[in-house]
């Protein structure tokens, strides 16, 4: 947490006053419950701890090595989430299952929320939505709604997101959002359709241009012919 969060001016600073870090300890205690059969007694834990930090970790979910949740509050981690070593998620970001109420009986069992691989760093605010990988060293933007999965060095942004960069750099990332210019995917689209519009343009002048100069060559005729109407007795 010291790594990656400059207000952590101690490791007793951490230990003492961050929400994460007991949570995170909440979660390695119910988790080793969990597996062991006591289920209840993981989830009655799992609910105190909740109550205590704002975080909300299934005992089920797997969580590896130097996991940090930067201050916190709002987070949702799913059942059958699975975290790598080193992933960084920021307040209010879901890990979570879709249409969860929809035939609930026939999920159980089944993987439905999604796993992050080493790396990952998910803004505030994001929501990843069912049994997809988010692929090493992946960045989610804040807000974004990730609904299919994200390749290795990815950026992704917006609702639902898209990817706007894809680079191999694994330095750490806070929210999620590379510095620098980062692309607007709904302005690249308008920029795209403007450029097409301009070559319509230009297209449609070299036409006229072609038929202004054949109606002004000897016996070329610059009036448009009528079309003519035929009268038919039938």
């Amino acid at each position: 947490m010291i790594a990656r969060d400059p207000a952590a001016r101690s490791r007793w600073e951490v230990v003492i006053s961050y929400p994460a870090f007991h949570a995170i300890m909440g979660y390695r205690a119910t988790h080793w419950l969990w597996q062991r059969g006591f289920r209840i007694t993981a989830r009655f834990f799992s609910q105190i701890f909740r109550w205590l930090t704002g975080i909300e970790i299934h005992p089920g979910a797997k969580i590896g090595k130097r996991f940090f949740i930067d201050h916190g509050m709002g987070v949702v981690i799913g059942e059958t989430a699975e975290i790598g070593d080193d992933v960084t998620l920021y307040q209010g970001v879901t890990l979570g299952g879709t249409s969860p109420s929809v035939n609930s009986d026939g999920q159980r069992g089944l993987k439905r929320h999604p796993t992050l691989e080493d790396g990952v760093i998910v803004g505030s605010g994001a929501q990843i939505l069912g049994p997809f990988t988010v692929r090493k060293n992946a960045r989610v933007g804040g807000n974004a709604v990730v609904l299919s999965e994200v390749p290795e060095g990815a950026t992704v942004v917006g609702i639902p997101a898209k990817i706007v960069r894809r680079e191999t750099d694994d330095r750490f990332c806070a929210y999620g959002t590379p510095l620098g210019d980062l692309p607007d995917p709904v302005a690249r689209a308008l920029e795209e359709l403007g450029r097409e519009v301009q070559a319509l343009r230009n297209q449609v002048t070299a036409l006229e241009a072609e038929k202004s100069g054949a109606a002004g060559k000897p016996g070329g005729d610059a009036t448009p012919e009528k079309p003519r109407i035929v009268a038919s007795s039938e």
